[in-house]
């Protein structure tokens, strides 16, 4: 095959060729194929066609895909191609319009070229610049901008440190707009992030220590007190007070929090960042912190360092470029301090899902895990925009993440196999009958009630209970509410539960049709007997209760929805122990097939 197509791709028919080439292209992904083409001298075949300029459009896309495919399994070395080869396809690059897909072969072979010979980085780099890279990024196409993104991620990591600093492998000076284009691509290639992570705060360096005063000076509205203005104990004191309010974890020294790396010194520039570009915000956050109690602050400056590490290790900050990773966010295009601005939406997501979650100093860490569930599942979205993110961040609060897992729990293949449906067919009556006794014991205890009247509500109480054998309900009237329980004693009135004929609820209660009694927001049970009794219950947790208990005592379905939200509850937990040995064990469909009898069964033990 190797041989008939080496023939083919020559042959001076168009259409023949075009197919060759499409063959070709399929064909080298094979090591083996690959290996017998290459042998034939394929690879200076297909450089000496890209050289001589003659094809174009679907040719020059295949041929070029052929070649990227044949050089991907390492058998040819980079250093061999020629200046020629690699001022072609450089130009591909740096034309305005060219088609996308010789455009997105060119690209790719360009940053093989630079990652891989050292000698091809210099040819390259005089070829090509960031500024010609840059329009690419402009466009719409994904797959161009990630690509050109490669190239320029490959220019930084092999061009001397000195020409690394302002973001560009040329010696030609450029202008503002592209120093302004530059600094962006320096944030998306996280070169400045990176060496911000990695750096140190030093407690000793005063322009370090005056951003931290800064921080203080914006949220309590002070001024830098003169060294002669009171005692130094007094101002230590002060100080003490401000920075455990900016939530620092060294009170006396803030400067110690920012040694650890990562984050260094990049924690320190989001929160100076978010203090000056966001200051109702960042006011906002620290004095509403400041004001509730220790255990329930939310603290801002340990929280901001958690934060910057976590969108590190998310965006993958400090990392080397990976060929597997295929995430591409394009909000970082639409803002010169994309990274920053990111931070500062995350730092008031972080306080918000604090306050939902009632968190205190403890559960500091499980805040976190929230919230960068929160951050990546709107990340899955692809956002186009900071505003869209904000929007799906603000639609992703703590109960919907907690509905999401639940759901996601539930959706599980393996919660939905028939060995799963069965063993859950299997344990809900046991489950039943667990909540069933609950609720009787419950009724055992007994609850205190309003008393209903006929006129109009009075301040008297009655209290009722179940007796432990089941079957009599016993009640009485009470001048005030109990602190604990009602003997049985002191509850002159019995039920026997034999005589209670059904239970109605809501409107169908006798006593809710009489003039004026019918009160909102409020739930009624009557038990139709012999003797009438009816209650009114205010709480929604007491009425299902009763209702439930009642119903039990009938040998009636209990139908309320806490008995369908204690069933999940108690349900998922039971399913999770019983299938916690089977971890990572694939659970047949159907059970496995009974064996054929034995021809004897001599192998039994004869007991006599």
């Amino acid at each position: 095959m190797a041989g008939q197509l080496h023939e083919r791709i020559q042959s001076s028919s168009m259409d023949a060729k075009l197919e060759a080439l499409k063959d070709l292209a399929n064909s080298s992904r094979d090591v083996t194929f690959a290996q017998e083409f290459i042998n034939l001298d394929g690879i200076s075949l297909l450089t000496q066609m890209v050289e001589s300029g003659t094809d174009f459009g679907d040719l020059l896309s295949f041929t070029l895909t052929a070649f990227v495919e044949l050089m991907d399994h390492g058998i040819v070395s980079w250093d061999t191609f020629s200046v020629a080869f690699i001022k072609k396809i450089a130009g591909y690059v740096n034309k305005s319009a060219m088609d996308m897909a010789v455009l997105q072969r060119s690209l790719a072979i360009l940053e093989s070229m630079v990652l891989n010979s050292q000698d091809l980085y210099q040819k390259v780099a005089q070829e090509i610049t960031i500024g010609q890279l840059i329009p690419h990024l402009q466009g719409t196409d994904q797959d161009i901008q990630t690509y050109t993104i490669a190239v320029i991620n490959a220019l930084f990591l092999k061009a001397p440190e000195d020409k690394r600093q302002v973001g560009y492998t040329q010696s030609d000076p450029i202008n503002d707009e592209m120093a302004h284009q530059l600094y962006v691509l320096q944030v998306l290639t996280f070169n400045l992030l990176e060496d911000r992570m990695m750096t140190k705060m030093d407690p000793q360096d005063q322009a370090q220590r005056d951003i931290i005063f800064e921080l203080r000076r914006i949220a309590f509205d002070v001024e830098c007190e003169p060294n002669n203005s009171g005692s130094i104990e007094k101002r230590k004191s002060m100080y003490t007070r401000d920075y455990k309010k900016l939530g620092f974890i060294n009170h006396v020294n803030p400067a110690m929090d920012f040694t650890q790396i990562p984050p260094g010194m990049l924690a320190l520039d989001n929160m100076l960042y978010f203090a000056r570009h966001h200051q109702d915000a960042y006011i906002r956050i620290v004095l509403e912190n400041s004001s509730r109690e220790d255990k329930h602050e939310c603290p801002f400056g340990r929280s901001s360092i958690e934060l910057t590490k976590m969108l590190c290790e998310i965006l993958k900050v400090g990392e080397l470029p990976s060929e597997n990773c295929h995430d591409f966010h394009p909000m970082f295009f639409t803002h010169d301090r994309s990274f920053e601005e990111f931070f500062c939406i995350c730092i008031q997501l972080l306080n918000k899902t604090w306050k939902e979650m009632r968190a205190t100093s403890e559960d500091f860490n499980k805040v976190m895990q929230v919230v960068r569930e929160q951050i990546m599942r709107a990340l899955t979205q692809k956002p186009n925009s900071l505003d869209q993110l904000k929007s799906r961040l603000q639609n992703l609060s703590y109960t919907e993440i907690l509905k999401i897992r639940q759901s996601e729990r539930m959706n599980q293949e393996d919660f939905q196999s028939r060995p799963i449906l069965e063993l859950r067919e299997k344990i809900q009556p046991e489950i039943m009958e667990l909540i069933k006794q609950q609720r009787l014991n419950r009724l055992c205890d007994g609850t205190c009630f309003r008393k209903i009247s006929s006129r109009r509500r009075q301040d008297k109480f009655w209290y009722c209970r179940l007796s432990p054998n089941h079957k009599v309900l016993h009640y009485g009237d009470l001048e005030e509410s109990p602190q604990g329980e009602v003997p049985h004693d002191s509850l002159q009135e019995k039920l026997p539960v034999a005589d209670i004929k059904a239970v109605v609820t809501g409107k169908d209660c006798p006593h809710m049709k009489e003039k004026g009694s019918l009160k909102q927001n409020k739930v009624s049970v009557s038990t139709v007997c012999h003797v009438p009794v009816s209650y009114i219950l205010s709480k929604k947790r007491n009425y299902c209760v009763w209702t439930d208990g009642l119903n039990a005592l009938l040998g009636k379905e209990m139908t309320s929805d806490f008995t369908k939200s204690d069933m999940d509850t108690l349900l998922s937990m039971e399913m999770k122990l019983r299938l916690l040995d089977l971890e990572n064990i694939q659970i047949p469909e159907a059970p496995p097939p009974i064996p054929k009898e034995p021809s004897n069964y001599d192998f039994v033990y004869d007991c006599n």
